[in-house]
């Protein structure tokens, strides 16, 4: 099944308002029809939660309506609603597009990808001693208006009641490869048509928390991570994870609260993986999920924080 990864994610909310002011101050392009799409495409869909031609909900206050992934050819979607069909209805599209749920109710949709290649947008570079110079003499490396956009949906995360079931379902009945696992928690996952670490993260949780626990979209760099993060918190938005760097797919991460009932992320530098890869396996905890943790605090100079500013405990 070559499934590239999430074209999208669709949201049933309750406040259409709050959640168009939040992705789009995010970073993403308000398109129109409560679409925000990074630059290559892939998006962020809300409507309201009582819109009918949502699909059902899952039961739980999740407010993740449909999880649609881009494949490589109308080709792969045929034989994804073939193998489907077996066990469970499958809806055709209009656009030949196709929909469905996986084995513990969540919505799937799988279409032929929209993503857009990037082109002339270089990652970060950064210069070492004993390495050949990779940053051009005389360039900057930043500056107060660079863009900090997300390029395009990298992952999604699940709560599940039954972690194992949900990873035989994408492994057996989607093609997807377990990368790393926490051990008792869940698998990290990728699709074929993809060497991102994973694009799917599912953890164990109990049945009335089911649902969406994060997103992300990638950035360009680690910096980017902490540009974007910082004017995120200066516009308001209250930091919940980060910044950081994660062992497991070794994304630089930093996660904010959201009025899309989950957390949302920006990530940057994830792994890249292929068929030779043994996947780890590590309890579930801090030292398994982050390599470092910075914390969010008031900008510093060596005079002392700015006039003003409130002095964080343990300055000097």
């Amino acid at each position: 099944m070559n499934i590239i990864g999430p074209d999208a994610l669709v949201f049933g909310v309750d406040d259409i308002a709050a959640c168009a002011q939040y992705l789009t101050e995010y970073g993403l392009q308000p398109v129109g029809g409560g679409r925000f799409e990074a630059l290559d495409g892939t998006a962020i869909v809300i409507a309201a939660k009582d819109d009918a031609t949502l699909p059902a909900g899952l039961g739980t206050a999740s407010m993740l309506r449909k999880t649609i992934y881009g494949c490589a050819d109308q080709a792969t979607v045929d034989a994804i609603a073939q193998e489907l069909r077996k066990d469970r209805d499958v809806k055709q599209l209009a656009d030949g597009a196709i929909e469905s749920v996986d084995d513990l109710g969540f919505a799937l949709g799988f279409q032929v990808t929209v993503r857009r290649k990037l082109l002339d947008l270089p990652g970060e570079l950064s210069n070492a001693p004993g390495s050949a110079a990779r940053r051009p003499v005389n360039s900057v490396a930043v500056d107060d208006g660079m863009a900090a956009k997300p390029r395009t949906l990298s992952h999604v995360v699940y709560f599940v009641p039954d972690a194992a079931k949900a990873e035989a379902f994408y492994a057996k009945r989607l093609g997807f490869i377990t990368t790393d696992r926490f051990t008792g928690a869940g698998p990290f996952m990728r699709p074929a048509g993809t060497e991102d670490h994973h694009t799917l993260f599912m953890i164990q949780t109990p049945p009335q928390m089911k649902g969406c626990e994060h997103f992300t979209f990638h950035l360009g760099g680690p910096t980017e991570v902490l540009l974007a993060g910082t004017r995120f918190v200066a516009k308001g938005y209250e930091s919940f994870w980060g910044p950081g760097r994660h062992r497991y797919g070794s994304n630089w991460f930093w996660y904010f609260n959201s009025p899309l009932g989950c957390h949302v992320e920006y990530d940057a530098d994830m792994d890249q993986h292929n068929d030779q890869w043994t996947a780890r396996e590590a309890a579930m905890g801090a030292d398994a999920s982050q390599l470092f943790l910075f914390q969010h605090r008031e900008k510093w100079a060596p005079g002392g924080p700015p006039p003003g500013a409130q002095r964080a405990p343990g300055d000097h």
